[in-house]
């Protein structure tokens, strides 16, 4: 990428960081269609790899507000999951995955805001920790069904869940897509270069997060999923 391309990376993953650092999630939304223009060829691992990172930076800050137990029911969603995301990568288009995960997304939110509120039980986690794996997986923005299940939570416990299932399940989909060849070395190279600028944009959502409560969380979380679904189809329609 020329220097430009790099500023313009650097300045959407402070934005990015500083999302997901607020809300819990968001960081691929934001990054996934800007790395798509710029190069293509990094996703979805270099997307899943700054979710790690985020995640990473955000169970240590909110570590005590952690639902341990509904992230393991998510989690054992995510797992079965991130492997159809993996063998989707590998066998289907990408155009085809991405309008899916859109249109998904879009009805999902279309829901809630007539009314639908999904309580975070352990089937709603299942199912939501295994679309998240699979969407994750498959094209880099995987928060929005977790974000939906835990709406309207205290904000710290949504973030630091999140967080929590988010860190172990990035892990688990780069592996994957290690053992597919989808992580190169380009990938890490850009990743690393980036780091300052996703630390800054994490510590800002500190500061951000003493004037976010539950339903401006909500919004956000809502707002954010139709946001990330609209790039993702505008991407496919322009690019």
């Amino acid at each position: 990428m020329a220097p430009a391309e790099y500023a313009i990376l650097a300045v959407t993953l402070f934005a990015a960081a500083g999302l997901q650092g607020s809300i819990g999630f968001g960081a691929g939304l934001v990054a996934a269609p800007v790395v798509g223009m710029l190069q293509p060829t990094l996703l979805p691992a270099f997307v899943i790899c700054l979710g790690a990172v985020i995640g990473l930076l955000s169970v240590v800050r909110e570590r005590t507000a952690i639902d341990i137990r509904g992230a393991g029911w998510a989690m054992a969603g995510r797992i079965p999951g991130s492997l159809m995301g993996t063998w989707l990568v590998v066998m289907l288009p990408l155009e085809m995955l991405t309008w899916a995960v859109a249109l998904s997304v879009l009805a999902a939110v279309a829901a809630s805001f007539i009314g639908w509120k999904p309580v975070a039980h352990r089937r709603s986690l299942l199912a939501a920790g295994a679309l998240s794996g699979i969407m994750g997986t498959a094209t880099a923005a995987g928060g929005a069904p977790m974000a939906i299940v835990l709406q309207g939570q205290e904000p710290a416990r949504v973030r630091g869940t999140l967080s929590a299932f988010f860190l172990v399940g990035s892990v688990i989909s780069v592996l994957m897509l290690a053992i597919a060849g989808q992580v190169r070395a380009e990938v890490l190279i850009t990743l690393a270069a980036m780091c300052p600028a996703v630390i800054l944009g994490f510590l800002l959502s500190g500061w951000l997060n003493r004037s976010i409560d539950a339903a401006r969380q909500r919004m956000l979380a809502l707002g954010f999923s139709i946001v990330g679904s609209v790039l993702l189809m505008a991407r496919l329609l322009l690019f």
